[in-house]
C-alpha cells in the first residue's frame, strides 16, 4: 500500500533502523513473534521508565493495522456513537425521573459536556492518531500507569454486552420466542462483522448511521406532526405536557428539591445515551489522512448533537406525559420506548414496527462498536507490552484476530437478562457504563491539559498543532471538572435514608476502586512515574506531522454545507 493510499508514511525495513521491527512479507502476524520482542530487547520497557520512541509510537500500528476507512466511514461511526441505544430505550426512563424541562436541561447539559470533551480528544487524537487513542495518550503525556488502567477499564467495559442484550430485548417486541435464540444470532452476527476487513466494518456501520439519521429525523417530523394534531386522533398537544402534569418531575422527595433531584438523576441515563461518541478516535490508525479526519469528525459533534439529539429530545418531551407508566419501565424493552408509546397513542398503526426496526440496527451497531474497541484497546495494550503479546497479532487483513475472540467470549453474559430481573441487569449495565464513560472522559480532559501543560514547558506554541480550536485550553477544564461531579454523584441516591442498596452502589462507583487498584498496582509492579512537562516526548510527534503532511480538506460550498451531518 503506498504512502498516498494511506495519507501516511508507509512502513518499510528501511524506514526504520536495524533494531525496529519488520514486518515479514507473508506473515501477518511475524510481528508479535519477531519484531514484538525486538521491540522489548531494544527498549527497557520492563521498567516502563522510557516514552515511546518514534518507532512504538506509530509503526506497529502502521505495520500491522489496515488503512481502509475514509473521511466519510469515520464521520458516520462518529455519529453512530454520539446517537447510543440510550436515546430511543433509556430516554423514557429519564422523561419518567425528571418531567420534561428537566429531561431537556439534563440533555442540553451532557451535551455541552460531550462536545467540549470531543474537541479535547479531537486535537490529541490530531497530534497523536494511535490505535485505541486515549489511553495511549495518557501513556504519553501523563503517565504510562494510567494508560494500562485506561485500557484495561476499556477492555471491562466491553466484556459487558448490554447492546447484545438490547438487542435481543428489541426483537421480543415483534415474537414470543425466547431471547436466548436472538442473543445467540446477534453474538453470531457481530463476530462476523468484526472479522472482515476494516473498509466493509466502514460500510456496514456508514450503512447503519445513515438509517440512524433518518430515524431521528423521522421522529422529528413525526413528534410534529402528533404535537400539532395531525395524527389520526386529530388531537393537538402542544405544550400541554408540560403544564400537566408538569414541567419537573419530583425523585424521593416534593418541592423544588425534589424537582432538582430528578434532574440530577436523569443526568446519569442521559450519560449512557451518548455511550459511543469516542468511537471514532479509538480507529484512528485505520484511518486515511487520520489527523484530519478525526478532528473533523470530532468537531461535528457538536453540529449533529445540536442539530439531532437536542431537537429529538424536545420533540420527546411534547408528545408523552412523563407520568406514563410504559415508559417509566426501564427494562430496555422496545415496549417501553417513550417514541413507540406516543406514537401508539396516537393511533398511528405499523409505523412503531418501522420505528422498531430502525432502533434495533441502532442497537446492534452500538454492539457492533463495543466489539470493535475492544479489539483495538487489547492490541494497543500488548503494543506497549500491557497485555499479552499474542493480541498483536492481526489476519492478512489486519483484524486483531485474538482480541477480537478473547471480547466475544464474553458476549455470552448477555444471558444474564433471561432471568426474572431482566430490568434489574439492565440497570445494572447502564450503571455501570455510564460510570465508565464520564471516566473515560475525565481522562481526555486530562489529556489534553497535561499535553498542553508539556506543549508550553518545552516552548511550542499550539499553531504547530495540525489541527486546533482556539477554546479548547478552556472546554478541557471545563468538561474534566463537570465529568468528575457528575462521577462522584452519579449515585447519590444510594445516601439518602432508606435508598441504599449494594446493587446500586457497585454499579455507580466500582469503576474508582478499579481504577485506583489497577493504577498503583501495575506503578509498583513496573515502576512507572509521573511525567514531568519537560520529560513528554513531543517533538517525535510533531516530526511525524512534518513528515507526514496530510491535503487539506476541500472547503464546503453552496449545498455542500449539508454535508456536515454525515461526511
Amino acid at each position: 500500500m503506498s504512502s498516498s493510499d494511506r495519507g501516511l508514511k508507509a512502513y518499510s525495513p528501511e524506514n526504520v533502523s536495524v533494531d525496529h521491527i519488520r514486518r515479514a512479507d507473508t506473515d501477518s502476524v511475524s510481528i508479535a513473534e519477531k519484531g514484538f520482542s525486538k521491540v522489548h530487547e531494544a527498549e527497557d520497557v520492563s521498567s516502563e521508565n522510557e516514552q515511546d520512541t518514534e518507532l512504538n509510537v506509530f509503526d506497529i500500528d502502521r505495520a500491522q493495522l489496515e488503512v481502509g476507512l475514509t473521511q466519510r466511514h469515520i464521520a458516520m461511526i462518529a455519529l453512530v456513537g454520539t446517537f447510543g441505544t440510550g436515546i430511543f430505550l433509556s430516554s423514557g426512563g429519564v422523561l419518567a425521573t425528571a418531567g420534561p424541562a428537566g429531561c431537556f436541561i439534563a440533555y442540553v447539559v451532557i451535551a455541552i459536556v460531550v462536545g467540549l470533551n470531543q474537541m479535547c480528544i479531537a486535537e490529541c487524537a490530531s497530534l497523536m492518531p494511535t490505535a485505541s487513542a486515549s489511553l495511549r495518550h495518557a501513556e504519553q503525556f501523563i503517565d504510562p500507569a494510567l494508560g494500562f488502567v485506561s485500557g484495561w477499564m476499556g477492555v471491562w467495559s466491553s466484556i459487558l454486552p448490554g447492546e447484545v442484550s438490547a438487542t435481543a430485548l428489541i426483537v421480543s417486541y415483534w415474537t414470543d420466542l425466547s431471547e436466548a435464540i436472538w442473543i445467540s444470532i446477534v453474538i453470531v452476527l457481530i463476530v462476523f462483522c468484526n472479522f472482515l476487513k476494516i473498509r466493509y466494518y466502514g460500510e456496514i456501520e456508514f450503512t447503519f448511521a445513515i438509517i440512524k439519521m433518518l430515524l431521528l429525523v423521522g421522529l422529528i417530523i413525526i413528534s410534529i406532526v402528533i404535537t400539532a394534531g395531525g395524527g389520526p386522533n386529530g388531537q393537538p398537544i402542544g405544550f400541554q405536557y408540560w403544564r400537566n402534569p408538569g414541567a419537573f418531575a419530583e425523585y424521593l422527595t416534593t418541592g423544588s428539591l425534589g424537582k432538582f433531584a430528578g434532574f440530577w438523576k436523569a443526568l446519569s441515563g442521559t450519560v449512557y445515551s451518548f455511550g459511543g461518541v469516542q468511537s471514532a478516535p479509538t480507529l484512528a490508525a485505520e484511518v486515511k489522512y487520520p489527523r484530519r479526519a478525526i478532528f473533523t469528525a470530532c468537531k461535528r459533534v457538536f453540529y449533529r448533537v445540536t442539530v439531532l439529539m437536542i431537537t429529538t429530545i424536545f420533540c420527546l418531551t411534547l408528545i408523552v406525559p412523563y407520568n406514563n407508566p410504559l415508559i417509566a419501565n426501564s427494562s430496555g424493552n422496545a415496549s417501553s420506548s417513550p417514541f413507540v408509546v406516543a406514537i401508539n397513542s396516537a393511533g398511528i398503526k405499523v409505523l412503531p414496527h418501522i420505528i422498531n426496526a430502525a432502533v434495533l440496527t441502532s442497537a446492534f451497531s452500538a454492539a457492533n462498536l463495543g466489539l470493535m474497541a475492544g479489539a483495538r484497546t487489547l492490541f494497543a495494550l500488548a503494543v506497549k507490552g500491557q497485555a499479552p503479546k499474542i493480541f498483536v497479532k492481526t489476519t492478512k487483513q489486519g483484524v486483531p484476530w485474538v482480541g477480537t475472540l478473547f471480547i466475544a467470549i464474553f458476549l455470552p453474559l448477555a444471558y444474564m437478562n433471561l432471568s426474572d430481573s431482566a430490568a434489574n441487569v439492565f440497570n445494572w449495565f447502564q450503571s455501570l457504563t455510564s460510570a465508565k464513560l464520564l471516566w473515560d472522559w475525565t481522562l481526555i480532559s486530562a489529556n489534553h491539559i497535561f499535553m498542553t501543560r508539556a506543549m508550553k514547558a518545552q516552548g511550542i506554541p499550539r499553531s504547530r498543532l495540525p489541527h486546533t480550536w482556539r477554546y479548547t485550553p478552556y472546554a478541557a477544564w471545563i468538561s474534566g471538572f463537570f465529568c468528575v461531579l457528575f462521577l462522584f454523584t452519579g449515585g447519590f441516591k444510594t445516601f439518602v435514608h432508606g435508598q441504599f442498596q449494594v446493587s446500586s452502589l457497585f454499579s455507580s462507583y466500582f469503576v474508582i476502586p478499579l481504577s485506583i487498584v489497577l493504577y498503583f498496582g501495575w506503578k509498583i509492579i513496573k515502576g512507572t512515574r509521573f511525567w514531568r512537562p519537560h520529560e513528554v516526548q513531543l517533538e517525535i510527534l510533531f516530526r511525524d506531522v512534518e513528515d507526514n503532511p496530510e491535503p487539506p480538506a476541500e472547503p464546503l460550498k453552496g449545498w455542500k454545507w449539508l454535508t456536515v451531518l454525515w461526511a
